[in-house]
């Protein structure tokens, strides 16, 4: 049986709304940067925030914050259709 992979650490900068939320702006996976262009959806667990997001590159993300460390992990990364990425 396969070992389930750990999650993929990345740095995400935010910005904090009205109410002091943060929303994901850019993701930095080693040393590319990705623009967040649209948030297709968030929801809440007991610890967790996740956020489905469109880069820049036109691939689809699903990224975890944990609250209680105020870490950031990749959960979910879909390539673009035709599976390039701009300048990729």
């Amino acid at each position: 049986m396969p070992e389930p992979r750990s999650p993929f650490r990345i740095e995400v900068d935010c910005y904090a709304g009205y109410r002091g939320e943060e929303t994901p702006r850019r993701l930095r996976l080693g040393g590319r940067s990705i623009e967040v262009i649209e948030l297709l959806d968030c929801w809440l667990a007991p610890d967790h925030r996740y956020f489905k997001l469109r880069g820049d590159d036109r691939a689809l993300y699903i990224v975890r914050h944990q609250v209680t460390g105020d870490s950031w992990e990749l959960t979910l990364y879909e390539a673009p259709p035709g599976g390039r990425t701009e300048g990729g």
